[in-house]
């Protein structure tokens, strides 16, 4: 699973008319800015604008062609509060979210009623698990705080520390009842963490108010995750550029051509930490309770963000051959897989991927 990153952390902003996924704008804490628009230019009837705000610690920027400022504005703004209001019941760093009280009343017995949003991450969330055999894991929040003061102490855990959180960690300890709607947390100290899916619930919602405001050609990015709908005019795709593996050997840049579909980037690229001589990513494994070690760069496109991040994430734990057959079991999803296990990189793809380069026939 995948640690969010840290809030309080920012760097500065990339720069582009049609928003590539560069080094930089990949990065978690990016410089967040105010709603105020940007209008960069004509397009015929249609507008660029940019906007940025600061959303579930990290930056979300939305890239939309409207008619006008005063349109781009409104769908702008309802966008961003769609966000505010997901976050309100998904965020494990609010105290009094929907998940992180939900995450209270573990090991009390209790079967608690969950909001129609909850309940779709949890029931995505455990499918997932199911999938994978455990690989996926949202119960992972006490091993995310046991990393999460490793890299701030810079310290390695002890296994005693391991042992003790993963005791409270297992898909198969939350209790989901689909009559009543209810989650029942059946081991004391579990904390669930819906991470990467939450970010990517709000990214689809997020474009989904825009074309509710009539606003199609738009695309809603969050910490290099994306949502995207109808291209730019007179495009065949937004053109996303592809971050290399930072490794010697690595394959050059490449361009993706994308249309409405979920981009979602995993791996170790930016988040990671050196303990001990040794690279420790900022995804766990939650069947082990160790940070991979995998140095891997993973890209998948699927039909919404949720999907996407899902299986970003779960490719970076399980590997390439278990990956890709997860991703050929998911309708209309790709994925393309960089990892340095050893001295040499390597560059794995499934059925698809090449489909959506740049010049794709």
């Amino acid at each position: 699973m995948q640690l969010p990153s840290d809030p309080s952390k920012s760097a500065p902003q990339g720069q582009s008319d049609f928003a590539p996924v560069s080094r930089r704008a990949a990065l978690a804490g990016l410089l967040a800015l105010g709603i105020g628009g940007c209008r960069s230019k004509h397009t015929g009837a249609l507008q660029h604008f940019q906007f940025e705000q600061a959303q579930m610690g990290l930056p979300f920027r939305i890239v939309l062609y409207a008619e006008s400022q005063a349109h781009a504005d409104t769908a702008a703004r309802a966008a961003f509060a769609r966000v505010a209001e997901l976050n309100q019941i998904f965020s494990d760093y609010e105290d009094d979210s929907e998940l992180t009280k939900l995450s209270r009343t573990s090991g009390s017995g209790q079967a608690v009623k969950v909001s129609d949003e909850l309940w779709r991450l949890l029931t995505v969330a455990q499918a997932t698990s199911r999938r994978s055999d455990g690989a996926f894991d949202i119960t992972v929040g006490p091993l995310v705080q046991v990393w999460r003061r490793a890299r701030r102490q810079r310290e390695l855990p002890t296994p005693e520390a391991i042992a003790e959180a993963k005791a409270r960690v297992g898909w198969q300890h939350v209790a989901l009842d689909p009559r009543a709607r209810t989650a029942k947390l059946l081991v004391q100290g579990m904390r669930l963490d819906l991470g990467s899916i939450a970010k990517g619930r709000a990214l689809d919602q997020a474009l989904r108010v825009l074309r509710e405001h009539g606003i199609t050609r738009a695309l809603v990015t969050g910490s290099g995750d994306m949502a995207i709908g109808d291209p730019p005019p007179n495009r065949a795709g937004w053109r996303i550029e592809l971050a290399p593996l930072d490794a010697p050997g690595a394959p050059p840049t490449r361009f993706l051509s994308l249309r409405n579909c979920g981009f979602a980037t995993s791996g170790d690229l930016f988040q990671h930490v050196e303990l001990g001589g040794k690279r420790y990513s900022h995804i766990v494994d939650p069947r082990t309770g160790w940070a991979m070690t995998d140095h891997s760069l993973v890209v998948v496109i699927a039909p919404d963000c949720v999907t996407a991040n899902s299986l970003s994430t779960t490719i970076c734990v399980v590997g390439p051959e278990r990956g890709l057959a997860l991703v050929k079991a998911t309708p209309s999803a790709s994925a393309r897989i960089m990892r340095k296990p050893g001295e040499r990189v390597e560059a794995t793809e499934s059925w698809g991927f090449s489909q959506h380069y740049e010049g794709a026939k």
